[in-house]
């Protein structure tokens, strides 16, 4: 596997440090994450944040633990604050000797004159159960160690103004258990060694600088509750556990061991070539499990999603579908792909699949085109590599009805115009297509017409439904006529004086010929509408102007809309969002179309490469969402996203197979 580990050149510098985060889950969509450093830099950083709904109700419990570290008569703070106004203080990341994942678990090492103090966090899968250890590998007698508790209850997307709040804190011998209010669910503070003392002093000004560049408000209060003690000898190991579940173990060995069996097992079962998988390749397969969640459906039935990306995004149904075949496929984990895929079916309504589940757990949210579309080729894969004649036919009649729903029509004017096969959809105020950003009621994208990976999309569901239809005995004749029009309705597309395909016919303002990266999908996918000609200079073109070495830009430079920069208020954010800035999870598709037309397997391979180095950049162990458009291409956006691991796992092995022959 491949080895994420800093020393001092990396620890020591505030800056570097911070900028490299650490993302552990526990499969229900609650999370801890942090920087290097110590520090605070965002409101979605913290030591539990418990999924109270799950996979989502995201409630920040815990923020961190201070350390301070007492030996030889001398005090060595070993945590990192930043406060208003610009202070630091303390520099606890100077102690930092160390920092490296063993798998997806965070390990740091302080060293304080000769001692030798390790830590390491992870969560208990199926639980809101953060642990963390503290193990004296090395000193020459005695080393007290005071930890501060420092928990929060509040949603993770806000910021807390601790004033005049009073939670109610009791203190056992080994535990606190800390009430913030009276509907609140408990929080549990447990150790297995450590002396228990409960304090109630609000630390107010925590500065967070990450808030500041996202250009929103940056101050945030956390409440010290209580402090543990513990007197350690060399060799000897300290566990803090953070939960709300009676009855957690605090054996922190016995867990520990839990969860490195568990990642195991992920290794172990992928259907990739064991002896031909890279190092940066497993570590994608861990990291893929972080985006799988169970969701409870009604009456009790187990349910599966995907969560977006970390650490703000829920389950959406569009990254859903795009992710499912790298995340389950790939990682040899069918029976996750078929009950996701048995979820969603669950929540189609009016032919569509859901958008985005609510935070707060209101009704999903159909405003999308094009996931419903995913879901087809979502399906198809997993047909293909599993052979489940039984599931094609529960979902064959789902599948037939949402075809339905488009060919006659449902929200937001989704419908096949009949004069030419192809899929329209868009009304002013909203954004259908991936290409989502809106702030207030500025569509930046809007894309109203017939968007060309849309009808890409549509087009390869076509061909699906016929595929389908030729397994189960139906007949397919319905869905291959179907097909073939709107094959030569997509000839549209082709703007011959480019060279390329339109991004959007028939919109308010005729078509429009915006050079972005929606075509490569027409082909990459499957089923493709273009002639080999016609898909080679789509490639040629996307690879010129639009590749970078993490993903395809949005929009090209040559363009008069085009911003490289990502970065400023909500506002100036979300307008680079789809107008220049990378895309890491386009590189997939990217390469298996460059595949596709040229056939030379390790120039498809090539273009992934630089994803290793990524890993231990940003997100450690995973892949970021998106990308300035400019070089050196600095990370932006949540630090590890489901699609951009996904799509580079799937591009990884289809290359490979295909090498193999």
């Amino acid at each position: 596997m491949k080895f994420i580990k800093f020393g001092r050149e990396i620890c020591g510098s505030l800056e570097t440090a911070e900028e490299r985060e650490w993302l552990v889950t526990n499969g229900i969509g609650g999370y801890a994450a942090g920087t290097v450093a110590g520090s605070l830099t965002r409101r979605y950083h913290g030591l539990l944040v418990a999924a109270l709904q799950p996979p989502l109700g995201r409630t920040l419990l815990v923020a961190k633990l201070d350390e301070t570290a007492v030996y030889d008569g001398q005090i060595y703070p070993l945590f990192t604050n930043r406060w208003a106004g610009g202070i630091v203080d303390p520099h606890g990341y100077r102690r930092i000797e160390s920092f490296r994942l063993k798998g997806m678990v965070p390990v740091w090492r302080f060293a304080c004159a000769d001692a030798l103090l390790e830590k390491r966090i992870w969560m208990e899968q199926g639980a809101n159960t953060t642990y963390v250890t503290y193990h004296l590998r090395r000193a020459a007698g005695p080393l007290t160690l005071n930890i501060k508790a420092l928990v929060n209850y509040r949603d993770y997307h806000s910021l807390t103004q601790g004033a005049g709040w009073r939670m109610v804190i009791e203190a056992g011998d080994r535990d606190l258990r800390i009430m913030a209010m009276e509907s609140a669910t408990p929080l549990y503070l447990a150790s297995d060694e450590a002396r228990v003392s409960a304090g109630h002093e609000w630390n107010s000004g925590f500065d967070l600088p990450l808030e500041t560049y996202r250009g929103l408000e940056d101050r945030d209060d956390h409440l010290s509750a209580g402090a543990f003690q513990a007197d350690l000898e060399p060799g000897q190991s300290l566990t803090i556990v953070a939960s709300t579940e009676l009855g957690f173990d605090v054996d922190g060995p016995a867990a520990y061991e839990r969860r490195r069996r568990y990642e195991r097992q992920l290794l172990d079962q992928t259907d990739l070539t064991k002896e031909r998988m890279p190092g940066w390749v497993q570590r994608l397969i861990l990291a893929a499990d972080q985006f799988v969640v169970d969701r409870p459906l009604p009456g009790g039935v187990n349910g599966q999603s995907i969560i977006a990306g970390y650490p703000w995004f829920g389950d959406w149904g569009r990254d859903t579908m795009i992710s499912l075949p790298g995340l389950t496929l790939t990682t040899g984990r069918k029976e996750v792909a078929q009950t996701i895929l048995r979820t969603y079916a669950a929540y189609t309504d009016r032919g569509m699949l859901p958008n985005r589940f609510p935070d707060s757990g209101q009704e999903p949210e159909y405003n999308t085109v094009d996931a419903t579309l995913w879901y087809f080729q979502a399906i198809r894969s997993y047909y293909e590599a599993s052979g489940d004649d039984q599931l094609l036919r529960e979902l064959y009649p789902v599948l037939a009805e949402i075809i339905a729903w488009h060919r006659r029509g449902t929200r937001y004017h989704i419908r096949v115009d009949p004069t030419d096969g192809l899929l329209y959809a868009g009304e002013p105020g909203v954004q259908l297509t991936w290409m989502d950003a809106k702030v207030d009621e500025w569509v930046v994208t809007p894309r109203i017409g017939k968007p060309v990976e849309v009808n890409a999309l549509w087009f390869n569901a076509l061909k699906t439904m016929a595929y389908f239809a030729r397994h189960i005995g139906e007949d397919d004749e319905e869905y291959e006529a179907a097909a073939e029009k709107t094959r030569r309705g997509f000839q549209r597309f082709w703007n011959e004086r480019r060279g390329a395909c339109y991004d959007v016919l028939d919109g308010p303002e005729g078509n429009d010929p915006a050079l972005r990266p929606n075509q490569i999908l027409a082909v990459s996918l499957p089923q493709s509408p273009l002639n080999a000609g016609r898909q080679r200079a789509v490639v040629d073109l996307c690879g010129r102007l639009l590749l970078t070495s993490y993903g395809l830009r949005s929009l090209a430079p040559t363009e008069s809309n085009y911003q490289g920069h990502y970065g400023g208020d909500r506002r100036r954010r979300d307008g680079a969002y789809h107008q220049g800035t990378v895309w890491g999870w386009l590189l997939g598709p990217y390469c298996l179309a460059h595949l596709q037309v040229y056939g030379r397997p390790d120039r498809a391979l090539s273009f992934l490469t630089p994803l290793a180095q990524q890993l231990a950049t940003a997100g450690l162990g995973s892949l970021g969402e998106i990308f300035d458009g400019d070089a050196p291409f600095a990370p932006r956006g949540c630090y590890a996203q489901a699609w951009s691991v996904a799509e580079t796992l799937r591009a990884w092995q289809f290359i490979e197979q295909y090498a193999r022959g």
